[in-house]
């Protein structure tokens, strides 16, 4: 579960928040893990990007 997705306040604007989602994705492939996201900026990005949305229960 993706309940809440935070960065440093330094690093805004710079992805790093995607970076954190590309990498979680990556694992959930990897170990076939399914993944419900709750976190707001999870759930936008899932809908903005449908190349990721094979981890999602």
């Amino acid at each position: 579960m993706i309940d809440h997705t935070e960065v440093d306040a330094s690093l805004g604007g710079q992805g790093v928040g995607r970076r954190l989602l590309d990498a979680l994705v990556q694992w959930a492939r990897e170990t076939g893990t399914r993944v419900i996201a709750l976190c707001p900026f999870a759930k936008a990005q899932f809908n903005k990007d449908p190349t990721i949305r094979d981890v999602l229960r």
